[in-house]
């Protein structure tokens, strides 16, 4: 099946989710770029991660205070992008799940659907951490900031791969709505 074929047999809602999903993380991808330094390599998400309030710290310092500004703007930023990803995520869950009958399928597709909500509220919860360790870095901060995000990343993985699992459970493509 060809691309444009493909994304024109989209429900209307999903196609605008999608694409405002990519537009808002092309912007969280480029405000990203000054926030990657030697301590931290993959910007924001190595911050995410730090885990205890010295690999926080000298993140934060390697940023000083224009990166500072940046990474601030990343996490308000993704407050948007928060609500559209989970919303996004939703809508394909329903439409690769629209030709699915069966009751196994059916419960999956909940499970699916609240692993991508959990994820939302994970990523919510990280934000907030984040935003209060910007300051002065905390180890019970650090800590529950990266456990937010280990959450959040293994949710929408698990999510993910949710749907991969339906899809292929019945080995044909979705029939166009």
């Amino acid at each position: 099946m060809d691309t444009e074929k493909g994304l024109s047999a989209l429900p209307k809602s999903l196609k605008a989710c999608l694409i405002a999903t990519l537009v808002l993380l092309a912007a969280l991808l480029m405000i990203n770029q000054p926030l990657k330094t030697g301590s931290a390599h993959q910007g924001i998400i190595s911050f995410q991660l730090a885990g205890n309030a010295e690999q926080a710290l000298a993140i934060v310092q390697s940023w000083g205070d224009e990166g500072l500004q940046w990474a601030k703007l990343s996490l308000w930023v993704d407050f948007l992008f928060i609500p559209l990803y989970c919303l996004t995520l939703i809508l394909l869950t329903r439409h690769c799940t629209q030709d699915r009958p069966g009751i196994r399928e059916r419960t999956t597709a909940r499970w699916i659907r609240t692993l991508f909500i959990t994820a939302g509220f994970a990523d919510v919860t990280e934000n907030v951490l984040l935003l209060n360790n910007l300051e002065a870095p905390a180890d019970a901060i650090s800590l529950a900031a990266t456990i937010s995000a280990l959450a959040k990343f293994t949710a929408l993985t698990l999510g993910i791969a949710g749907l991969v699992i339906i899809r292929a459970a019945r080995r044909h493509p979705l029939a166009p709505g």
